[in-house]
């Protein structure tokens, strides 16, 4: 398990941009699909975007256009470039890494263990 540390979060405006942080406490080289998820008050864990080591993305649906994932293996940090926010992106926003894993299973039931997260708040 990779100890990830998120950052970025904050208090935005309907409308507005925030980005975000994922830093791994090394390179990311060997770490094949890296992704964001978020979690709203009341509601279950979902994907946001995951990124592949070969720069493949996956992104949900209502995010699509809006947000987007990179990352950098040499800093080892993956980021999310969330613009456009809207209310209903207003969540606590966590990361995950899966060394061996393929992006087409990059879910929140795939993994037992999680940061603390960013809160991200979008005001309307």
């Amino acid at each position: 398990q990779v100890q990830l540390v998120e950052s970025g979060g904050g208090l935005v405006q309907s409308g507005g941009s925030l980005r975000l942080s994922c830093a791994a406490p090394g390179t990311i080289w060997d770490i094949n699909v890296m992704g964001w998820f978020r979690q709203a008050p009341g509601k279950q864990r979902e994907l946001v975007a995951a990124i592949t080591s070969g720069d493949s993305t996956k992104y949900a649906s209502s995010v699509k256009g809006r947000f987007t994932i990179s990352r950098d293996n040499r800093k080892g940090t993956v980021y999310l470039q969330m613009d456009d926010l809207k209310p209903e992106d207003t969540a606590v926003y966590y990361c995950n890494a899966d060394r061996g894993g393929v992006i087409e299973e990059f879910d929140p039931t795939a993994f037992d263990s999680w940061g603390q997260g960013t809160q991200v708040t979008v005001s309307s």
